[in-house]
């Protein structure tokens, strides 16, 4: 039989490079709005689908899906549990994807951007998760957007010193609880079919 952590690992890597995959596809199609920094951000619905991934289900007495089994359940798990992912596996993923992403479009400068704006997006996510369930994941995904934004604009109004960037913010938060709720809704969608047909 296959070692846990192996299987964790595993399902780490397709999920990185899923989540690369889909960040060099945007980078290379920009989109036609001419607001600076704004992008979809697809690749954060790998993200929250990794960070609201649960291994072990409840059925009601139609089968249909309850709930998922938290981090801090202390139920015996089920065997799909070998393949759980916590908030420091999602991370992983996360800083993996943030940094082949660089390397693979070629620009290290967007590391600075986009760590400072995927960590203070990431945290949020993070916070959202207690408070919402796995059918308003994107919430969490609004909420991860906005953050990002937030993130990216303070990085580059310190790397750049020039404050006057800070006006753009209200725009990109409007903007990014728009795209959040696209990937949330794009996350939620997929863990739910898969748990659906018990892939997961």
């Amino acid at each position: 039989m296959v070692h846990t952590p192996i299987k964790k690992l595993t399902l780490m890597s397709i999920l990185t490079a899923i989540a690369l995959i889909i960040f060099i596809i945007e980078a290379m199609i920009p989109l036609p709005i001419p607001i600076p920094g704004m992008k979809l951000g697809l690749a954060n619905a790998v993200t929250l689908f990794a960070l609201f991934f649960g291994a072990s289900k409840e059925h009601s007495g139609d089968g249909s899906l309850v709930s998922f089994q938290r981090e801090n359940d202390t139920r015996e798990p089920s065997p799909l549990c070998s393949r759980y992912l916590n908030t420091v596996d999602v991370l992983a993923i996360l800083l993996c994807r943030i940094l082949l992403g660089a390397i693979f479009t070629g620009r290290p400068v967007v590391v600075v951007y986009s760590l400072a704006g995927g960590l203070l997006g990431f945290a949020a996510q993070v916070v959202m998760k207690r408070f919402v369930s796995e059918k308003q994941i994107w919430v969490c995904g609004a909420a991860g957007a906005m953050f990002h934004n937030i993130g990216q604009i303070l990085a580059a109004v310190l790397l750049t010193g020039t404050p006057a960037i800070a006006a753009y913010l209200p725009v990109l938060i409007i903007a990014g609880i728009f795209t959040g709720v696209i990937t949330g809704f794009i996350a939620q969608f997929t863990l739910r079919r898969l748990v659906k047909h018990e892939v997961v």
